[in-house]
């Protein structure tokens, strides 16, 4: 069968790699890379060139092991990483790293800060008693609603557990508070996220995360089509009419691995079982700058970390983060390598090295109401979707999908003449 598959992130090409064992595949991408938030920078620096990534980072065997798995088939290396995380708040001060006694105490005044111990103890409260919601029937409350009835405090709220939400999900503040609170708290416990020790080791992939995608198309049977966004499908009996900017092309079936809302728009015929699910699901877009400014770090060098989170002075104002890159991806360079998301008017303009957007799914309960109806869509009318944003909106939550999607493709397909 001749498939089209739209989007070439990793649900894309994944989509693509494992139905081209048995179909005719051709890739669309928009852009002029494979790879999606997979985004690695060659840079210069004091007479080098360093490979640093500004998109998908980290995995780790045990909660990626479809990633891993796809990375051994490719002979893709991968290298521990640290995956520590510290805060720094504008309107107290405060600062700490979360990974070491030192550095949750590298200000010597929280050994004796009443409130700082309170932010603990709700930290291991939470530890303990979050997990009960997984057993609450229903949606449940959100994050916000939550807290409040359990009288966790404004220190713990708004300079722990926001930022860190935050900085997993790339989302404002506002949006976590938001955030279906049953949802949050079992990704933290499928990710071993509510206990102090016996967290996996994290890894990336050696020399950027790019290197998978090039194995990939060293062994792929894939017609690439870059920089070729697609403006709309039409469905019929017998196939799929793809417009791109080559023109009207005749496919079987098409794969829509791009994000929910680009898929929905793309559907000229879209209709309104499509529309309810797809149109459940919200995206939004994130200013993310590489650049050697460590201004945006904590002011201690003792308190920074792989991921460091600010809390702004003015109440409202959306935590934003910055990835520490010498950390996570073991660079030595002479000054660090810096991923800031959503602050960029705080970075010296002349040390920014790339400035990108990226966009990342909102999640709602209404998000994970429509994530459960994804069987309602999937192949209908000879239309495939696969992405993160059925998932947690990460990398392994693309490959399931593709994956998922592959699975029920081959089934249904098998089923169905190539001509109705």
């Amino acid at each position: 069968m001749r498939v089209a598959v739209v989007g070439s992130g990793i649900a894309g090409l994944a989509s693509a790699w494992v139905l081209s064992r048995h179909h005719d595949v051709e890739l669309f991408e928009a852009g002029d890379y494979l790879g999606g938030h997979v985004h690695t920078h060659r840079v210069a620096q004091a007479g080098r060139t360093y490979d640093i990534d500004t998109g998908f980072i980290v995995h780790n065997p045990v909660h990626y092991p479809l990633l891993t798995a796809f990375f051994e088939e490719l002979g893709v290396a991968t290298q521990p990483t640290t995956m520590s995380f510290a805060v720094r708040s504008e309107a107290t001060g405060l600062e700490y790293n979360a990974t070491s006694l030192n550095g949750l105490f590298c200000q010597r005044r929280n050994l004796v800060s009443p409130r700082f111990h309170g932010m603990l103890r709700d930290l291991f409260r939470f530890y303990r008693e979050a997990p009960a919601l997984l057993a609450v029937e229903g949606p449940g409350p959100t994050l916000g609603e939550y807290l409040a009835e359990g009288g966790y405090g404004a220190m713990f709220r708004d300079e722990h557990l926001v930022p860190m939400a935050c900085a997993l999900w790339s989302s404002p503040s506002s949006g976590i508070l938001g955030f279906p609170a049953k949802y949050l708290v079992q990704f933290m416990a499928n990710h071993h996220m509510l206990q102090v020790s016996g967290r996996p080791q994290w890894r990336v992939v050696t020399g950027g995360s790019a290197r998978y995608v090039d194995a990939l198309r060293a062994r792929w049977k894939v017609r690439e089509h870059l920089s070729t966004p697609v403006h709309a499908l039409r469905r019929h009996v017998n196939g799929v009419d793809v417009t791109s900017t080559r023109g009207t092309e005749a496919f079987d079936e098409v794969v829509l691995a791009c994000h929910s809302d680009q898929a929905l728009a793309l559907l000229a015929d879209a209709d309104p079982l499509e529309r309810a699910v797809l149109g459940a699901m919200r995206y939004q877009a994130n200013e993310t700058v590489l650049h050697t400014d460590a201004s945006v770090l904590p002011r201690s060098r003792r308190a920074w970390a792989a991921w460091n989170a600010w809390v702004p002075a003015t109440p409202g104002e959306a935590c934003t983060v910055s990835y520490c890159m010498n950390l996570l991806q073991r660079v030595e360079s002479p000054q660090p390598f810096v991923v800031t998301l959503n602050r960029g008017d705080a970075i010296d303009p002349s040390k920014v090295l790339r400035r990108m957007v990226y966009h990342h799914p909102v999640y709602s309960h209404a998000s994970v109401e429509a994530q459960a109806r994804r069987g309602e869509i999937q192949g209908h009318r000879r239309t495939w979707f696969a992405g993160a944003y059925w998932g947690w909106g990460f990398h392994e939550d693309g490959i399931r999908s593709a994956m998922d999607m592959a699975a029920t493709f081959e089934r249904v397909v098998g089923m169905r003449p190539v001509a109705a």
